[in-house]
């Protein structure tokens, strides 16, 4: 096909008071510039959201600097290649894939056309749904990246997962079962039975429960930890009478962001932890996506989505992504498939 020139789109050009007060819909957006050897035009079917998508724009030096404005945001997706570069053999045109955009950029997945890398795409596999497959991007590798090199598959190793009911939590948790592992998880009292439907083997409520006080008695039992939220704020502080020797705390998320720098430089006298700390950062990888894309079609992972958005409501979409309170990922519709 000849590469559109212009397409639908939301478009912002500044964060201030929200990414979401700051979106406009035109149907006449300029779509992506003729391909390089190696890229691949997508038409984008379903956008997943993540907490990035509206964190990092916000950044001054990301705002002025990397993202040229009126942008699009979002990275992940499922679509349909419809041209590719002339050095792309691995993909097709109408073939359907998913991945992610690998960095955020002007044209973000909330725009009908992306450009992408082969490295950043995998083809659905056959029976995964395009709305499942689109969550996987950020949500899917960081939750395999946070956990399959830190464990042994088949070991029975106990992992922790603090925040198991949000979007990489549902994918954390699933995978760490997967992969052999007794998860303990928290969340509050109406995640309680969902975070258990998804293969949890012990919830602690923080709505009711000492958190650190129910893993300290425990004793250091944990071979591994993962912490998408941050809180509570002495967690990693007292993670060694939980977590095993030599083992690691890997922080994924967090709602108060300098808290990476805080836990990864203040040393143990200062009030700090003493186990490993390891701010981790996803990294887009074909073979990831892949592993978790196989995952899903085995039913060994079940993609949760909390709700799907058509695109014409897709700042009501960012208003619910920002509330903290899904259950599982949010998506939004972005074109029928042809």
């Amino acid at each position: 096909m000849t590469n559109p020139t212009t397409m639908k789109a939301w478009l912002y050009s500044q964060t201030t008071g929200g990414l979401e007060k700051n979106l406009t819909l035109t149907t006449t957006a300029p779509a992506p510039p003729a391909l390089k050897n190696n890229q691949i035009l997508i038409r984008v079917l379903t956008a997943a959201l993540n907490p990035a998508d509206y964190k990092v724009p916000a950044m001054p030096i990301v705002n002025r600097l990397l993202i040229s404005k009126p942008a699009s945001p979002c990275i992940d997706f499922a679509g349909e290649v419809a041209a590719t570069g002339a050095g792309v053999s691995e993909f097709t045109t109408g073939q359907i894939v998913f991945g992610d955009l690998g960095l955020p950029t002007k044209f973000g997945t909330l725009g009908e056309y992306v450009v992408t890398v082969a490295e950043n795409l995998c083809a659905v596999p056959e029976g995964v749904e395009v709305d499942h497959a689109s969550t996987v991007g950020v949500a899917g590798q960081t939750a395999w990246q946070s956990i399959a090199p830190y464990v042994t598959a088949g070991a029975g190793e106990k992992v922790l997962i603090i925040g198991g009911s949000g979007g990489c939590g549902t994918f954390a948790i699933q995978i760490a079962k997967a992969l052999g592992c007794v998860v303990t998880t928290t969340c509050s009292t109406k995640n309680v039975e969902f975070v258990k439907s998804l293969g949890a083997d012990e919830v602690i409520d923080y709505t009711t429960e000492d958190v650190v006080g129910v893993l300290k008695a425990k004793g250091q039992v944990f071979s591994h930890v993962v912490d998408h939220i941050g809180e509570p704020a002495d967690l990693y502080r007292e993670s060694d009478k939980f977590l095993l020797p030599g083992k690691v705390f890997a922080q994924v998320g967090a709602n108060w962001m300098p808290l990476f720098a805080v836990r990864l430089l203040r040393p143990a006298f200062l009030g700090g932890g003493r186990r490993r700390y390891v701010p981790l950062f996803w990294k887009s990888s074909k073979e990831d996506l892949g592993k978790v894309g196989e995952l899903i079609k085995e039913g060994k992972v079940k993609v949760v989505l909390d709700s799907v958005f058509e695109f014409e409501d897709a700042p009501k979409a960012f208003e619910k992504l920002r509330l903290g309170r899904a259950r599982g990922k949010i998506v939004v519709h972005v074109a029928e498939r042809e």
